[in-house]
Parts: structure tokens; sequence; C-alpha cells
């Protein structure tokens, strides 16, 4: 796991820091190789690494399944989660500081569970998707409780035009009173795309405002997609 976590190390932090300042998201090529993304997807077929099974369907979220990870999680993931929070902290914390927010987030991962677990969020958010045909996510924010942290990542598992079509990650934007805006992203196979779980400081003639955003996934043309979604913060359920 040192070499995952000396690429995190590695990153380019100050673009990263920039482009979610700037947009919201950022995405991190070629964070995984191909191995770590096959395993990932083997995975999927493990139950003794579950707690929750969701048919989207069933709940109206869209068309697709996924799997909430139980602990202790997969060391690839442990290491992910823990090494890359440390870096998202000081963003998290200045956007509290712009928007007047008094929250302040701890600068490591283990602190922040601890916050979590007072807060009885004892359950792991650590999630594996699955879309096949005509597979699409609604929009919607991870929360899970009242401590959560404002930042979360997503892997990509497949390769899009290749394993897939369709199946663009979509972000909204919603700006006080105005429309809202449609971001659309296509992540190759092996990166990492980090995003705002529910907001983001946006600068204007005033200073800072909150501007709500939510996500979600396109309609799945052909093929089979897989995703892993990693959030920060623990669940009540």
């Amino acid at each position: 796991m040192q070499n995952i976590q000396s690429k995190i190390a590695s990153l380019h932090w100050d673009s990263i820091t920039e482009s979610m300042h700037e947009n919201g998201f950022a995405i991190i090529p070629n964070l995984l190789d191909n191995e770590q993304c096959e395993a990932l997807k083997a995975d999927y077929s493990k139950p003794e690494l579950y707690r929750k099974t969701v048919v989207m369907e069933r709940y109206r979220f869209g068309l697709g399944e996924y799997k909430y990870f139980t602990y202790p999680l997969p060391d690839l993931i442990h290491n992910l989660r823990t090494s890359i929070y440390s870096k998202l902290a000081p963003i998290a914390n200045a956007w509290m500081k712009a928007l007047n927010i008094q929250t302040v987030f701890p600068d490591t991962h283990e602190k922040l569970l601890e916050q979590c677990h007072t807060n009885h969020q004892l359950k792991a958010t650590v999630l594996i998707l699955k879309y096949g045909k005509s597979g699409f996510n609604t929009l919607h924010q991870d929360l899970y409780g009242d401590v959560y942290f404002p930042i979360q990542i997503v892997l990509f598992l497949n390769e899009p035009d290749e394993d897939f079509t369709g199946g663009e990650f979509v972000l909204t934007q919603q700006t006080p009173r105005a429309q809202s805006k449609a971001i659309v992203l296509k992540p190759k196979k092996g990166d990492v795309l980090v995003f705002t779980t529910n907001f983001r400081p946006v600068k204007g003639t005033k200073g800072y405002y909150r501007v709500n955003m939510k996500h979600g996934v396109s309609e799945i043309h052909s093929g089979e997609r897989h995703t892993l979604g990693i959030i920060f913060h623990d669940a009540l359920s």
C-alpha cells in the first residue's frame, strides 16, 4: 500500500486545490492502475465485504445496484480514504471560513471518524456501484447524518466508450436566484473525481456565497459501468 500512499503524496495538490476552489471538482488522472481497477470490480461478488445491498429502482434512486462496504475496509480503500482526506481537509476548512461557517474539520481522518461516532454515525459509507444497459442514478447528495465532510471522491473502474457507452457523471450547480448549471464529465478508467458533497463557496461582488450542488449518472446506453464511491464520514444507518 506504500505505492498508493506515495502516489497520493506526489500529486499536484496545488492544482487540485485550485480546481476545487474554481469549479467544485477536480479530476486526478491514472491514480489506479488496471490491476487495481479489476481487483476492485472482482470484489463485487464477495458478500463478506459488504453490510448492505441497495437495488436503486426499489427506492426510485435510479436503475442499478450498489453495495456498502463493512468495516474493516480492504487495505487499498482504507489507505485511499485516509491519505486523500488529509489533503482535502485544508480545502474544506477554507470553504467553511469563506462562508463564515464555524465548523473546523480535523487534520486526520481518524479524528473525523471520532466525531462521527460521538454522533452515533458508525456505519461505513464507502460503496461500489454497478450499472448495466439503461442504468442511471438520480441527482442526490451523500450526507448520512449531521456530521458530514463536504468533499468526496469517485474512482472509475471501467473505460468509457469501450466497456460502456453513455453513463456520464453529472454535477448540477444551483446558484441562488438563477437557473441550474449542468456539468457533464467523462473520466477514464483509473481516474479519480474529487467533488463537493453538497455545496461550495463562490465569490461574488459582496463576498462569498453558498452554491448548492448535486450529482448523478446519465443513462447507460450499452455495456457495464462500475465505480467506487468514497465518502469520508460515517452513516447513522
